[in-house]
């Protein structure tokens, strides 16, 4: 079920093009990331396994390599990746992709596992959650634009 899941979030995330908006980019990403987390079925088997650990512990391992570390390190190569093509200042990429996928994850994910499927939010407010945790992570780790010298005027 979580290597199915992490499929899906691979398998419907475009490739990131020369002239693509980052910003969009990482959006429809963790949208989709999101969106597959928090699906009942999948959040249902989290709490089962988290609440069995200790019984069996080799089933939270292999969930745990199959969805998050999974997760975590194709992000980390794809912050890899952005930081080479020079669209990200990143000087750990591991680090920036944790940073990204708690600022994008911990409050619903949690509000989710504790509250119960009832507490995943609607569409528009993952988007907005989304859309806010993204503006965060650039604000951190965007590289700057280059600033323009302003145009002199001419004299007369």
């Amino acid at each position: 079920m979580t290597s199915d899941a992490g499929d899906l979030v691979v398998a419907e995330t475009p490739d990131l093009n020369d002239s693509a908006d980052l910003a969009a980019y990482l959006r429809t990403y963790a949208d989709k990331q999101l969106t597959v987390v928090l699906t009942p079925r999948l959040m249902q088997l989290r709490r089962l396994v988290i609440g069995e650990v200790s019984r069996f512990p080799d089933l939270a391992k292999v969930l745990y390599e199959r969805g998050p570390q999974r997760a975590m390190t194709r992000l980390t190569a794809l912050f890899e990746h952005l930081a080479a093509r020079g669209l990200l200042n990143v000087d750990d990429p591991a680090v920036a992709a944790a940073h990204f996928n708690w600022v994008i994850m911990a409050d619903p994910l949690n509000r989710a596992m504790l509250l119960g499927d009832e507490a995943i939010p609607a569409p528009d407010a993952l988007r907005r959650h989304v859309a806010e945790g993204v503006r965060v992570f650039l604000a951190a780790y965007a590289t700057p634009l280059p600033h323009k010298r302003p145009v002199k005027a001419a004299r007369r």
